[in-house]
């Protein structure tokens, strides 16, 4: 049988799919596979999910349970952000950031270290407080914040068990308000980079590469900020929906609202949990994270090939997120800019751009995104100090590889023997 990811661009070949009732038929399933991976809502760009065997656990039905007293929310693995952030917000709370695409599975995004925008805010895997998940051996476990191995346990790439059940921390809800910017020129952008990311809770910065300006600014107000001035950092708000993904084009339906305060549980997000989100799946996408320290110079490095970037390019988008100690996150280690660029379906030309892209920044510490699109020369073992941690963990937990595929085998070559 073959099927593809969201975006088409990965064809999976598993010999076949299981989709146990409940988490006892899970459990055997898992303890009788040879090697098995787990099959998600299918938001990632490259081969991190494919293997003999899929499993998909959507259609085991488990409760969200909260708990007020040590502010956490237990939800199932498979659950997408857009449920669980309409969860919480019915019962007076929030999670402390969400994703462009509220669409995506909590289990998916912890494993890939996800990241939403803000300077305060950590990456979505640092709201983990346990996981509970399914071993080699069938055996049902959980791995809490405190124990040892639970640093190198949350984001983890699918290579230590199938993810049943996840803690997160939460806190009361709260409102944003989303406000969007046009005109900002690239050379003010540069100049007053960290006054514009710091200028609000979560910022993205939208726009092409050869381009004198950029399309689109986002700015999102916690706790019912009103009125926004109507030129900032020399661009002009707007008052009308506009689409963020593609420069220009109509406004779509499928975006979150502006202007209006509102639940941070529909602001938040860049995309409505109820539409398509993105470009619906008509895209690739890459992302590349940078100290933060040295973001203006890692920007200015990659618009020397933006002639050649933007032909294939939808947008690219830039964030800023907290550092963190989750050994295999993006931010591990420090604060980071992300460097997002949402592609055309046009996988050769991309694919033969991305080795010049990733030697642009190879004089900065680049990271990539595990569940994106990058070359398979770049050196993801120098980017992540702990990854040869990681592998021995892996070995440890999973000593037989079932839970290895080829993903896995390159991003974890030359570390532990299985």
């Amino acid at each position: 049988m073959a099927i593809t990811n969201w975006a088409g661009n990965v064809v999976f070949t598993p010999t076949e799919i299981l989709r146990p009732s409940d988490i006892a038929e899970a459990q055997l399933l898992v303890s009788t596979a040879e090697r098995i991976r787990v099959l998600g809502t299918g938001h990632s760009f490259n081969d991190i999910a494919d293997g003999p065997t899929l499993i998909s656990l959507g259609g085991i039905d488990l409760p969200f349970e909260l708990d007020e007293r040590a502010r956490t929310v237990t939800v199932p693995g498979s659950a997408p952000y857009g449920a669980v952030a309409a969860f919480l917000q019915e019962h007076g709370w929030a999670l402390h950031n969400l994703g462009s695409l509220p669409h995506i599975s909590v289990a998916g995004a912890t494993a890939t270290a996800t990241h939403g925008s803000g300077d305060g805010n950590g990456v979505l895997s640092t709201a983990v407080r346990g996981i509970e998940r399914i071993g080699a051996d069938g055996e049902l476990s959980w791995v809490r914040a405190g124990e040892p191995d639970f640093e190198g346990s949350v984001v983890a790439l699918g290579a230590l068990g199938v993810i049943t059940r996840i803690t997160l921390a939460i806190e009361p809800t709260f409102e944003i308000t989303q406000q969007v910017y046009t005109g900002l020129r690239w050379d003010t952008f540069l100049e007053e980079f960290d006054a514009i990311m710091s200028a609000a809770y979560s910022v993205s910065v939208l726009g092409e590469w050869s381009s004198p300006a950029l399309s689109t600014l986002w700015f999102k107000y916690r706790d019912g900020r009103g009125d926004a001035p109507a030129e900032l950092f020399g661009g002009d708000r707007v008052t009308a929906e506009v689409h963020a993904i593609i420069p220009g084009a109509a406004p779509d339906d499928n975006m979150t609202p502006l202007g209006a305060s509102g639940a941070w549980s529909s602001r938040l997000a860049h995309f409505r949990f109820d539409r398509d989100p993105s470009a619906g799946g008509d895209e690739l996408q890459s992302e590349f994270f940078v100290p933060r320290e040295w973001a203006v110079p890692a920007l200015r490095a990659i618009r020397r090939l933006g002639d050649r970037i933007d032909p294939l390019l939808h947008v690219s988008e830039f964030r800023t997120f907290a550092g963190d100690d989750l050994w295999l996150s993006g931010g591990e280690g420090g604060a980071r800019l992300a460097i997002h660029f949402t592609w055309r379906q046009r996988p050769a030309e991309v694919a033969a751009l991305l080795p010049e892209i990733e030697a642009a920044l190879e004089p900065f510490s680049p990271r990539a995104h595990w569940g994106k699109v990058y070359s398979r020369d770049f050196d993801q073992a120098g980017a992540f100090d702990r990854l040869g941690d990681f592998a021995n963990l892996a070995s440890r937990f999973d000593p037989q590889g079932k839970f290895t595929n080829a993903y896995l085998g390159r991003v974890l070559s030359g570390f532990a023997a299985r």
